[in-house]
This record gives C-alpha cells, sequence and structure tokens, in this order.
C-alpha cells in the first residue's frame, strides 16, 4: 500500500477488473478491529478471574462495543466526506489502538473504556470501506468485492482465538493485547503512504454537526426500496448473532454434544459464513439480483432456525451439522450482499446509507440476542425462541421478495 503501487499488484488489477489495494486495505481494516474487540470473549474465563467479576460480564464487552458503534456508523459519513475515507479508517486504527492499550491496564473501569472507545469508531469501517471502494469497483463485480471485503469480520474472530490463547498462556491476557498493538500499528503507516491519493474527493469545507445524530434515517423517507432492506438487516444480523451466542449452549444442553462436539458445530457454522460470502457475491453478479438472494437468504435462515428449535438426543450428528453449516452461510454471509445493496439504492448518498445499514445492523445484533434470552428464559424453550427469530426472518425474506416483484413488473 505505497504512495506508488507496484506494478505487479497493478497487472492483477488490471487483470481481475477490481481494486485489489484498496480491498485489502479496508479487509485488514476490518480483520484487526475485529480481532481486537473479539480478543475478549475468547479467553473471558482468564480475564473474568483476573478481574474478579462473574465470567458472563465479559460478554458485556461486545454490547458495549457494538451499542457505542451505532453511533459511530450514523456519525461517520460525514467526517468521511470531510477527512476522507483512509484518514477515517486511520481513526478506526487510532481507537482500536487506544483500546489495546486502555485494556492492557487491567482494571474493570480501564475494560469498559477501551469498548467505548473502540466503539467510538468501529461502526466506521463499512462506510468507509464502501466510500472507498466503491467509485474504484465496476459495476459487474460490487456484489463481489464487497462480500469479499466483509470477510473480515468472521477473519477477525478467527485470528483472535489464533492469537489471544496462545500468547495468554504464555505471557498473560495484558500482554497478550499488547501484541497486537503491532499490527495495528503496521496498517497505520501502511495507509498513511496512500492516504493523500486516494482521499483525494474529500471535502474539508463540509460541515460535521450541523445536523442531528438521527439524520441518515431521512435516507429512508427519501428512498422507500430502502425500508424493507432497512427492516430485513435488523433481522438477519440479530439471527446471526442469536446462533453464536446460544448454538454451544443448545447443543450441548438439548441434543447431548459434548463441549468440544459443540465448538466444532460453531466453527463450523463461522467456516460456512467465510466461504460463503465471495460465493454470493459472484452469484449476485453473474446470475441473479442481490436483493432476490438476500430473500431467499432469509428464507432458508428461518428454516434452518425453526428446525435448530427442534434440536434433540435422537437427532443424527451430522444432519446437526448440516444445518449449522446452512444457517452459518445465510444468517452470518449475507453482510456482503447487503452492504452492497446499501450502496446502491443510496446512490450518491451511497456512504450515507451504508452507514444507516450498519447502525441497523449493530442494532440488531445488539437487541435480539438479548429478546431471544429473555423468550428462552420465559418458556424454558428453545424452541419457541428460534421460532421467533426463524419466523421474523422469513418474513424480511418475503418482504424482500415481494419488493423485487413489484420492480420486475414495472
Amino acid at each position: 500500500m505505497s504512495a506508488q503501487t507496484p506494478p505487479l499488484a497493478s497487472e492483477l488489477a488490471q487483470k481481475l477488473k477490481f481494486p485489489v489495494w484498496p480491498l485489502i486495505a479496508t479487509l485488514a481494516t476490518q480483520s484487526i478491529a475485529t480481532m481486537a474487540a473479539y480478543s475478549f470473549p475468547v479467553v473471558a474465563p482468564v480475564i473474568a478471574k483476573d478481574l474478579q467479576v462473574p465470567g458472563t460480564l465479559v460478554g458485556f464487552f461486545i454490547s458495549t462495543v457494538y451499542g457505542v458503534g451505532i453511533i459511530s456508523a450514523l456519525l461517520s459519513p460525514r467526517f468521511i466526506r470531510r477527512f476522507g475515507a483512509v484518514r477515517v479508517s486511520q481513526l478506526v486504527l487510532v481507537a482500536t489502538l487506544a483500546m489495546l492499550l486502555s485494556c492492557s491496564l487491567g482494571s474493570v473501569i480501564s475494560v469498559v473504556l477501551g469498548a467505548a472507545l473502540l466503539g467510538l469508531a468501529y461502526g466506521a469501517t463499512a462506510p468507509a470501506s464502501a466510500h472507498l471502494l466503491v467509485p474504484r469497483t465496476p459495476a459487474r463485480v460490487m456484489n463481489l468485492v464487497l462480500s469479499i471485503r466483509q470477510i473480515g469480520v468472521p477473519l477477525g474472530g478467527v485470528l483472535a482465538g489464533l492469537v489471544m490463547v496462545p500468547l495468554t498462556v504464555r505471557l498473560g491476557w495484558q500482554t497478550a493485547l499488547l501484541c497486537q498493538t503491532l499490527p495495528v500499528l503496521v496498517a497505520l503507516l501502511l495507509l498513511e503512504g496512500v492516504r493523500r491519493r486516494w482521499d483525494a474527493d474529500r471535502d474539508p469545507t463540509r460541515a460535521i454537526f450541523s445536523k442531528g445524530l438521527l439524520a441518515p434515517v431521512q435516507i429512508l423517507r427519501e428512498r422507500p426500496a430502502l425500508r424493507r432492506l432497512a427492516f430485513a438487516s435488523f433481522i438477519y444480523s440479530g439471527v446471526q448473532l442469536c446462533f453464536i451466542a446460544f448454538l454451544t449452549v443448545h447443543l450441548t444442553s438439548k441434543v447431548g454434544f459434548d463441549l468440544v462436539q459443540a465448538g466444532w458445530a460453531l466453527a463450523l457454522y463461522q467456516l460456512a459464513a467465510v466461504l460463503s460470502r465471495p460465493l454470493w457475491g459472484w452469484l449476485a453478479d453473474k446470475w441473479v439480483t442481490a436483493q432476490w438472494l438476500l430473500a431467499w437468504q432469509g428464507f432458508v435462515m428461518g428454516v434452518t432456525a425453526l428446525l435448530a428449535g427442534q434440536f434433540a438426543l435422537n437427532w443424527a450428528p451430522t444432519l446437526v451439522l448440516l444445518l449449522c453449516a446452512l444457517a452459518g452461510a445465510t444468517a452470518s454471509g449475507f453482510t456482503g450482499l447487503a452492504y452492497a445493496e446499501w450502496a446502491r439504492l443510496g446512490g450518491a448518498q451511497r456512504t450515507e446509507a451504508t452507514g444507516l445499514g450498519s447502525g441497523l445492523m449493530f442494532a440488531g445484533v445488539l437487541l435480539m440476542p438479548s429478546l431471544f434470552s429473555v423468550v428462552v428464559t420465559y418458556f424454558d424453550d428453545f424452541g419457541v425462541a428460534y421460532g421467533c427469530v426463524g419466523g421474523a426472518a422469513a418474513l424480511s425474506g418475503f418482504l424482500l421478495l415481494h419488493q423485487k416483484n413489484i420492480q420486475s413488473k414495472a
């Protein structure tokens, strides 16, 4: 990512017909920030023991990141317009660095502060990426490029597990966090080399605080086609986290899986998400529309959720794993297509639209698992909870498909 693109990279970009280096830059930024955020759940028992708090409270770290991230997702488009997508991506990395340093101090207050610091910029990752990638990407590969970029989220989660566990065992969790500052600093310096060229479209006179926090919601009034996508984005992201948060507990308590087997099922869910995202993007560019795929993903994740609610001791392990893979490929594999649709339907306001999409997805992540937990506790039944989220996903798919049919008849 130097100021001058290497000849080999330039030839590769021309051959593949998409922006190789901007894609690598945005993918790396997302992966590094997500790795830092997901480092806490990975070694939660160790951190909880050192901080002398219940292990379940460490889960609030991610909730804080996404909760505060809603604010940064909604506000970040204004900063991107004024300072540039690369500069805002650097701010994400600075926030990541601040989170790692703060949390490494090893107190409850410093950990809470670190989560808030990361959240203040984490919501800007998708809007900054869309602002940088969309103008540089041919329309015929748009879904593929944005889907590849979204691999950064599950990839960051995988890297957190690969890095934090061995380093925590060898050096302790605080030092393990400090070790992550090295790739953050390297990425910061590399982005500085291309900042002026890639941020040439910035507008230094752009106002930042002239409108309220909910100003991006105005886009929903101006562009009705985004309303159903907004509903689907909220529901799908919530379903995604319901599977992640409750799958291992469900499998160990109702299906007879031991913790290792349940861990493999969750790993398969995540792997299916990584592998399916570029596949969905390729299909949306070559064969069918992204909206059509998003609609049918809603139906499939709805069916898998309903079936997951019926898991029992007499279910064949192979069938359980197959359903976990289908759930991962849809409930966790949809995000690249969704962001591509936010950018497409947003038109000239694609950056603001993508920020709104991020905010809604973060809200789904924050709220739906909590509601899922309440339903499970009240009814003492996973089937009712999975039925509710599955029905919501199927309804979202129906609304998207109905909108497509209306458009095709127009």
